[in-house]
Formats: C-alpha cells, sequence, structure tokens
C-alpha cells in the first residue's frame, strides 16, 4: 500500500483523538485504533516508515509518530 496513504489515514485517526485533553491517553488510544482496526500489513509498513526516520516527515503528526512507535 502507498506509505502516503497509510500516513494520510493515520492523520486523520491522530487528529480525532488529538482532541482528547490527556496526551496519553491520545497517544494510547491511536495506538489501539491502529492495532485493533489496521491489518497487520499497513501497520508494519507504517512502523517500518517511522523506524527509517521517515517518521519524522513533516506530513506525520508527532502525536502519531509517537502512537506508532509504540506499537513495536
Amino acid at each position: 500500500m502507498d506509505i502516503h496513504h497509510l500516513v494520510k489515514m493515520a492523520n486523520d485517526i491522530g487528529a480525532f483523538y488529538e482532541a482528547l485533553p490527556d496526551r496519553n491517553e491520545a497517544v494510547n488510544s491511536i495506538a489501539a485504533h491502529l492495532k485493533n482496526f489496521w491489518e497487520p500489513r499497513m501497520r508494519r509498513e507504517l512502523i517500518d516508515f517511522a523506524k527509517r526516520g521517515a517518521g519524522h516527515d513533516p506530513q506525520l503528526k508527532e502525536i502519531v509518530r509517537e502512537a506508532i512507535l509504540t506499537l513495536q
């Protein structure tokens, strides 16, 4: 799957949970959503993207990058 599409979808999820008042809860909720609803192949691609340092890509929300790195 195209990584840019995965980043966009992950950012959309992040935007929803980012509204939570507790940042840790938001990060955990994003990670839980990715774990529970994304197929393993999609998660692996996103995790690999973040691990390669590409996770600092300005297109990837910081809160989403944090959540992704908890899935390792």
